[in-house]
């Protein structure tokens, strides 16, 4: 076989509530507004003042920038789906949404990794932060991010792009690797090879190395000598922690249950749309600064 028998592919709703596609995106639109809104804030927050120009405030303004871009991937899709009822993607189109759905993610997942190290250093070297994390360094971390996630995933569509699809053309949410890989009547040895290289050089590495910076800082709480201290050290780590649930639990059950629609609609969806209001809540520094309106 030398040529596909399709031309394009066609994205399936959620199979289960076709008739109640109007409803269901009108709740999708309320995600993405609150979502909108919310890292807006952040970002706007950040921008407008300069105190909160500090490496936990500057990896939070990454995770609000890499959360947007995610949601502007994959919402407009699911809208065309539910309202226009129009499921056919060219295969450049979806090659496109994949590589920026899964370029945001390794951001976010990476972000959150830098945010770690941040908590870490800030909890066990208190007295050394300023003088570690530099301006500078945060400027190396950003550029390092970036250059990782391209050199990963600038590869996946050209690989794809080599494939024949004429087994089926039917997909079952929004564009990603797996899915486009299993669709090929043509050798995908190293497709798949690939896509287990970038999960493990990206996902897995960084939730290991999150894993190592609560270790070191846990080792570091349990020495400090009053009960009050340690509180007030783990209530730093509050919504970091739960930006770390929020993101890698939808997606270890994804992997677990992958054929599940809604599952991977989670997947994308949640965390871009429960972290800002987490760190809003959770942030007092944020909380004043929305509310004194200077942001508008």
């Amino acid at each position: 076989i030398t040529s596909s028998i399709f031309s394009s592919f066609l994205v399936t709703g959620i199979p289960v509530l076709e008739a109640v596609h109007v409803g269901v995106s009108i709740l999708f639109c309320a995600m993405f507004l609150i979502t909108l809104v919310g890292n807006l804030t952040i970002i706007t927050v950040f921008w407008r003042e300069h105190s909160l120009h500090v490496p936990m405030y500057l990896f939070l303004a990454m995770l609000a920038a890499s959360d947007l871009g995610l949601y502007l991937v994959t919402i407009p899709t699911m809208l065309h789906i539910f309202w226009l009822d129009t499921r056919e993607l060219t295969f450049p189109a979806c090659f496109t949404q994949m590589f920026f759905t899964h370029t945001f993610q390794d951001v976010e997942c990476a972000v959150i990794l830098a945010m770690a190290f941040d908590l870490c250093v800030a909890i066990s070297h208190s007295l050394r932060y300023s003088s570690i994390l530099t301006h500078k360094v945060i400027a190396k971390i950003g550029l390092t991010i970036g250059i990782r996630t391209l050199t990963v995933q600038v590869p996946v569509p050209i690989l794809l792009n080599r494939l024949c699809f004429c087994h089926s053309n039917i997909i079952s949410h929004s564009c990603v690797h797996p899915d486009i890989t299993k669709l090929s009547c043509s050798n995908t040895r190293v497709n798949s090879i690939y896509g287990l290289f970038v999960v493990l050089s990206t996902m897995v590495l960084d939730f290991l190395l999150i894993l190592l910076s609560y270790v070191l800082i846990l080792k570091t709480v349990l020495s400090i000598a009053s009960h009050g201290g340690r509180l007030k050290a783990l209530n730093t780590c509050i919504a970091h922690l739960c930006a770390v649930v929020l993101f890698f639990t939808p997606m270890i059950c994804l992997s677990m249950l992958h054929h599940f629609v809604t599952m991977a609609n989670i997947h994308f969806l949640i965390p871009p749309l429960m972290n800002p209001i987490v760190y809003v809540v959770k942030t007092k520094q944020i909380r004043d600064k929305k509310t004194s309106g200077h942001f508008l």
